[in-house]
């Protein structure tokens, strides 16, 4: 198995406060809690004062790993300024505060973009339910009383601070708890959009970035152009389903080492990544996409597509566990590319026939225990091993 350079030791055993510990104890023995663990700070400001203090360079980072990939429309930017003007209750950004006066932007990024956009005189309202007549004006547009009345309104926050524990492990732990508490009802995020969240770095932007290489993005039905409207309409990638397929990639190659289950499992190799350096990122930036691209010159536009014996045709749609089992199993031979590319057809008729075979379920319908995982990716890479060997 090829790994990066810290990928070789990060599962060794360590002391008790190591990451890995924090999701195989009961968080009650492991957290020191205070008696108030979470402290909050609860703003409310008029809305030009709020905007004046977001131009402060060092009082709010704005980071767009953080923000979901779903892009507010013109639509319902205009409907957050007509709650403002009807004075509709809105629901308060919330901010984590990493020292005495720094805060990052946990969710409402969206809100405050639409009310930067608006007073920049950038947002033409449309789409006004209550108060059509303004449609199509920006805020330099509108009547000097409606002006007057958006400038009384008030933006309320919510601040989780950092201080309220020590132990920076359980501050990661509770700043996450907060968050998904005050999301309850409210905003449905997948578990990979809370990973792009609780995990933001360097490893999370090179997911971010391999999930729009063009032969994986075509593959799993996502347009490749990033200004194609349909982008946006992806729910794949709206959730962040493709980015969750890149980490899988990384995490299964060290499948050795699973528990917690697949989304446990998946969480803790994000923690461990926070560790990597700039020489793992490019070793494994490289591993993948050399994989990819092998993946691609075998199965062609029938890429993660399993085979169905019976109609004797590929099916129209990739599926998560053979991708699986391909990806991590291709992984281990790309010393051997050439004789790989050159026994292509050799591959894919011993691909066919994996889908013969009674274990060949894995390859579709997955399973997610540590037996079943090994098991669907053995069943590639022992095919490979036979091809190569011939």
């Amino acid at each position: 198995m090829q790994l990066a350079p810290v990928e070789e030791q990060m599962w060794e055993s360590s002391p008790a406060n190591t990451p890995d510990r924090i999701f195989d104890r009961d968080i009650h023995q492991h957290y020191d809690f205070k008696e108030t663990p979470i402290v909050t700070e609860i703003n409310r400001e008029k809305i030009p004062r709020f905007l004046e203090s977001l131009r402060l360079s060092d009082y709010i980072e704005r980071r767009s790993s953080y923000q979901r990939r779903g892009r507010w429309t013109a639509t319902m930017k205009s409907r957050l300024i007509e709650s403002f003007i009807l004075n509709i209750p809105v629901p308060p950004i919330t901010l984590y505060k990493q020292d005495l006066a720094r805060y990052e932007i946990l969710d409402g990024q969206q809100r405050i973009s639409a009310i930067q956009e608006f007073y920049g005189n950038k947002l033409e309202l449309a789409g006004l339910e209550v108060l059509p007549q303004f449609n199509g004006n920006t805020y330099k547009k509108l009547p000097q009383k409606i002006r007057a009345t958006i400038d009384r309104r008030s933006i309320s926050s919510v601040a989780i601070l950092a201080e309220s524990t020590s132990n920076p492990e359980s501050a990661k732990f509770l700043k996450q708890k907060a968050f998904e508490r005050l999301n309850t009802g409210r905003i449905e995020f997948s578990q990979q959009e809370m990973r792009n969240i609780f995990y933001a770095g360097k490893f999370n932007e090179l997911l971010l970035k391999l999930a729009r290489h063009p032969i994986f993005a075509e593959a799993w039905g996502i347009p490749t152009d990033d200004r194609n409207p349909e982008l946006k309409e992806n729910t794949f990638y709206i959730k962040m389903e493709d980015a969750e397929l890149v980490l899988r990639f990384f995490a299964l190659r060290n499948v050795e080492h699973f528990r917690l289950g697949m989304e446990g499992f998946l969480d803790l190799y994000m923690m461990k990544s926070l560790n990597f350096t700039d020489v793992d990122l490019n070793y494994l930036e490289e591993l993948f996409v050399k994989t990819l691209a092998i993946a691609h010159k075998i199965y062609g536009e029938h890429l993660f597509k399993p085979f169905d014996p019976q109609s004797q045709n590929w099916s129209p749609k990739p599926e998560r566990a053979y991708y699986d089992g391909i990806m991590v199993a291709l992984s281990r031979y790309l010393p051997d590319e050439a004789k790989i590319i050159a026994r292509k057809e050799r591959i894919i008729e011993k691909t066919k026939n994996l889908f013969n075979k009674p274990e060949s379920h894995l390859l579709i319908e997955g399973g997610t225990t540590k037996a079943e995982i090994q098991q669907r990716i053995g069943i590639v890479d022992e095919m490979l091993s036979q091809v190569i060997g011939e």
